[in-house]
């Protein structure tokens, strides 16, 4: 299996500072790279992570705001640039189309890529691939917003010592796996359900549904935390989260690895989400995203 990895391009909200940049992240699963929020600076950020155009394979938009969308001019014509041999499919609210035709035809240039748009209208499935099916649920922001989520297929298991009671071993194993059964031996008497992986990303939101369901069972949760606790009101009234609100999400979820990113520029001291995000009853792994972090989804357990 290759790495499955998160990286924090930008983990600025509205304003950037002089250690955030504007919104930017990438997940690189099996070998494909999902790009999402793409906000000013992305194209920067990608080279001082490595990560070269030709690593993208989709583009996940939650909303047409500056921070998260102003990069896409950037990046679509990088990838035309670089002629990135494979389709890309960009993925935005089907509302925004004009913002996102405005980006994509920014300023001239010759395109030598294949960009296929996938514009979300309502909660569901966008796309299935043999290693994840994408999803996206509706989020509660000022302009629609949706929040992204990938699923693993479930496998199997196989278990060595009911292979070794049914006899079974070598060569028939792999039949077993492929065929089901061998010998009268069924692939579910010597194997269990391996259970497959879960990520989430939920940008610029308020508490609802969308967040939970997105959020459930994640073995890793990138979310925004744009305000501390006390400032819970203004949160709301913006459209936001809090370190808190984030962390009782995940505590009930069942989400193994909490990432916070999307800070307000208020705010200077980054031990403080963890803080708020710890004395809210979240005891999984939790990681307060910094600039060009790069972290590994968790082991299956």
């Amino acid at each position: 299996m290759s790495a499955r990895e998160f990286v924090a391009l930008g983990t600025a909200s509205q304003v950037p500072t002089r250690r955030r940049n504007h919104n930017g992240y990438l997940l690189r699963w099996d070998g494909q790279g999902i790009l999402f929020d793409p906000g000013e600076g992305t194209q920067r950020q990608m080279v001082h992570a490595g990560v070269a155009a030709h690593d993208l394979h989709r583009i996940c938009v939650t909303h047409f705001h500056g921070d998260h969308s102003l990069g896409l001019a950037g990046v679509i014509q990088r990838i035309n640039l670089d002629q990135v041999p494979h389709e890309v499919t960009a993925h935005y609210p089907a509302s925004g189309q004009h913002f996102f035709e405005r980006l994509r035809y920014a300023t001239a240039y010759r395109e030598t890529v294949r960009l296929t748009e996938g514009p979300v209208a309502a909660d569901g499935v966008l796309a299935e691939t043999p290693s994840y099916t994408l999803e996206a649920r509706r989020l509660s922001h000022p302009v629609e917003s949706f929040g992204y989520r990938l699923v693993e297929p479930d496998g199997r298991r196989m278990l060595p010592a009911l292979l070794a009671e049914r006899g079974i071993r070598g060569p028939a194993v792999g039949r077993l796996q492929r065929d089901g059964v061998v010998g009268g031996v069924r692939l579910e008497d010597v194997s269990e359900v391996r259970r497959g992986q879960r990520f989430a990303f939920v940008m610029d939101t308020r508490l609802c549904d969308g967040v939970d369901a997105l959020a459930e069972g994640c073995d890793m949760l990138v979310i925004e935390s744009t305000f501390l606790d006390e400032d819970e009101r203004l949160a709301a009234d913006h459209g936001h989260l809090t370190a808190g609100q984030a962390a009782r999400v995940a505590a009930r979820a069942g989400v193994r690895h909490l990432v916070l990113t999307h800070f307000s520029q208020r705010y200077t001291d980054p031990t403080a989400f963890e803080r708020q995000a710890r004395d809210a009853g979240f005891d999984g792994e939790l990681s307060v995203a910094r600039d060009l972090d790069v972290i590994p989804l968790p082991k299956r357990s």
